[in-house]
């Protein structure tokens, strides 16, 4: 019986040392940040918190002003600006619902080390959220935009990546998470999706940008930045990037035009996607083999062609595959060449397949990836024609 009464009472003690939380803030407390940019000026580290404005998003309606804030401060490091922010704003700012982080394109040229230790201590903070680069213009910019059908720019800018990386495939959403994976990895080198303004930055930051049907200022994601460590030495064009997204099987869907033997093009939409890597001797040196599967549908016709033909649908097949092909393969080239840093993850694939290649190749990759030889094959399916075969207005229809 006392052994009973023993135990019940180490249970109690120990619930009792369990009660609470040590780092309790009210809500009333914090200031919810929904995005940060991260320049360098002056030798210094510039941070903006994008805050949001409860009382502005509200169910019962605010007054009509904009629903965040921007806070700003500057200091030797990152973490002493983010303290410095409680000079100007009357809450701690929370950043554990962060949707997206803004580097700077100067900021990545000199390197994304410090800006990655930072939101790798940060016990607050998740590893889901967007890392982006502003693309000619500084981060903070991109942050001082109003946006038309989010509320909040953060999460229009999240959404914006997602939904591209989704249907179009020349953008990526690399959340810090795999950044950070990328940059700890034996060969595979990091990539960010570059975001820029377009239109007028003065006024983006009105209420008056979101009140007109054309917004003065805008928010666009254009081309692929490319890391060589932690450093940023270029950019993908948009057919690159989609031919980078090939390559690492990031296709979800897209479309192609397929230029018509007599003129005109054929619109195709990618249904299905994918791309496998396999590391494979080529002439007794390491090389890689790709083989890329598609199923596609047609999206639209805009030349005189019969397709009740099967050569002529076969000859579109080869088409748009003979286009996947050369556009991942120049995407290769211009990575190799221009760039000479492996972004696809070619020495991560020897390594995972043939780790005791792996072990002769590592000292010397750059040098070795540069010469790697990739061999790339491209099966294509076009699997549906929509609801009409051949084109609604052409001379074999008559």
């Amino acid at each position: 019986m006392n052994r009973i009464i023993l135990q019940v009472i180490g249970i109690l003690f120990i619930c009792l040392l369990l009660a609470g939380c040590w780092d309790k803030r009210e809500l009333n407390e914090l200031a919810i940040a929904t995005a940060i940019s991260i320049d360098k000026r002056d030798d210094k580290f510039h941070v903006a918190a994008q805050v949001v404005i409860p009382t502005e998003l509200s169910m019962k309606g605010g007054t009509g002003s904009s629903p965040v804030t921007l806070y700003e401060a500057s200091g030797e490091s990152i973490n002493e600006a983010i303290r410095k922010l409680t000079k100007v704003t009357p809450r701690y700012i929370y950043l554990g619902h962060l949707r997206v982080v803004v580097i700077s394109e100067d900021l990545a040229k000199e390197g994304i080390g410090a800006t990655v230790d930072f939101l790798s201590r940060g016990w607050e903070l998740r590893s889901d959220f967007y890392l982006i680069v502003s693309k000619e213009s500084d981060a903070k910019e991109i942050l001082n935009v109003q946006t038309a059908l989010e509320k909040i720019p953060a999460n229009e800018l999240f959404n914006i990546l997602h939904t591209s990386e989704a249907h179009y495939a020349s953008t990526v959403a690399v959340t810090f998470f795999k950044m950070k994976t990328n940059l700890e990895r034996d060969g595979k080198q990091g990539v960010l999706t570059g975001v820029q303004i377009l239109g007028d930055p003065s006024i983006g930051s009105s209420k008056g940008n979101v009140e007109t049907i054309v917004p003065e200022a805008k928010i666009q994601f254009e081309e692929l930045a490319i890391f060589k460590g932690d450093k940023l030495v270029g950019w993908l064009n948009e057919k690159e990037s989609r031919g980078y997204n090939g390559v690492i099987n990031q296709v979800k869907s897209s479309i192609g035009l397929i230029t018509c033997p007599d003129g005109g093009n054929i619109s195709v939409g990618i249904k299905k996607f994918n791309s496998k890597m396999k590391s494979k001797k080529i002439s007794n040196n390491p090389g890689i083999e790709l083989k890329v599967d598609i199923v596609a549908n047609l999206g639209e016709i805009n030349c005189d062609i019969d397709l009740t033909k099967l050569a002529n649908v076969n000859m579109l097949e080869k088409e748009f595959g003979k286009m996947v092909k050369e556009d991942i393969q120049r995407t290769i080239e211009v990575v190799q060449q221009k760039y000479r840093t492996d972004i696809f993850g070619f020495g991560a694939t020897i390594y995972k397949q043939s780790p005791e290649e792996w072990k002769k190749l590592k000292e010397n990759w750059d040098e070795v990836f540069v010469e790697l030889p990739v061999n790339i094959k491209v099966n294509t399916q076009i699997s549906h024609f929509g609801s009409v075969l051949n084109p609604v207005v052409s001379k074999t229809s008559e």
